[in-house]
């Protein structure tokens, strides 16, 4: 598994909830089989997609999580082709890391107690 993690800085809180509620869209769409043209082809690329933010400093993160190497260049090169307009804040990196553990403590907290 490898994830792709951009993060972007620079955009006013307003900016920032906008793009939480476009990029909610934009997976609702991905997960009912309507999204169109190069952003409908991250649903058969991409595992599972984070967003995380803080409107309060204008910065946010996204991670696209795909099984390949191959597939996360692919949603490399469609996300930066989506990149967001330069007065909606501005990326500031785009790295890619292979998950080397993924695992929830939540189950074993729970059995302990």
């Amino acid at each position: 598994m490898y994830a792709r993690i951009s993060r972007f800085e620079g955009g006013s809180a307003d900016v920032v909830r906008a793009e939480i509620d476009k990029v909610r869209r934009d997976v609702e769409s991905l997960k009912s089989g309507t999204a169109t043209g190069e952003a409908g082809r991250l649903g058969g690329l991409v595992d599972r997609f984070v967003m995380l933010a803080d409107d309060g400093s204008g910065h946010s993160a996204v991670i696209a999580y795909c099984e390949t190497q191959e597939q996360v260049r692919e949603v490399d090169r469609i996300m930066d082709s989506m990149s967001p307009a330069t007065d909606q804040g501005h990326r500031v990196s785009v790295d890619v890391y292979e998950v080397v553990l993924d695992e929830s403590l939540r189950s074993a907290t729970s059995k302990a107690a």
